[in-house]
């Protein structure tokens, strides 16, 4: 294969790498090999939501937060009996 095939394995071959153990272990203080770059293959990121949407959940959580610390401090000093 080519190096410009896309369908090309980055990884490095274990019968062509030095200093790996049987097994496919390197010894002990050894760098073991890095991967070939697969810059060029990556996918589009996703976009991101609303800021909208994240206050209001934001908001929501943090409402639900505030009211349960208001009930243990309610327990806290005996309103709760």
């Amino acid at each position: 294969m080519s190096s410009t095939d896309p369908y090309r394995n980055p990884d490095p071959d274990p019968d062509e790498t030095p200093g790996l153990e049987p097994g496919g272990g390197v010894a002990p203080g050894d760098t073991p090999p890095a991967e070939s770059s697969t810059s060029g293959a990556s996918d589009r990121q996703p976009g991101t939501g609303s800021t909208r949407s994240n206050w209001i959940a934001y908001g929501v959580i943090g409402a639900f937060v505030v009211l349960i610390g208001l009930f243990f401090v309610g327990y806290a000093i005996g309103l709760l009996d």
